[in-house]
């Protein structure tokens, strides 16, 4: 999905591309990676900071259990 950014009256049209956002609320970004990278949660957050969303969430779907490959990021 391309959210549009606006940065000090910039408008960029393509700001970046979200994986899904559900019902304007939550971002989600999806992954398939081995092992925990802290990398995507800072990713994530920077997303939430943009979209102004506070909830996040990163999907690793390289786990046995798809419970244990979810992270909630929250930005206050």
């Amino acid at each position: 999905m391309r959210v549009p950014i606006i940065y000090k009256k910039l408008t960029f049209r393509v700001g970046f591309r979200a994986d899904v956002i559900v019902n304007d609320l939550v971002v989600c970004e999806l992954k398939a990676f081995a092992d925990d990278n802290k990398v995507f949660a800072a990713q994530l957050l920077t997303y939430l900071k943009l979209t102004r969303k506070r909830l996040g969430l990163v999907i690793n779907f390289n786990v046995p259990l798809i419970r244990k490959g979810i992270q909630r990021v929250v930005h206050s």
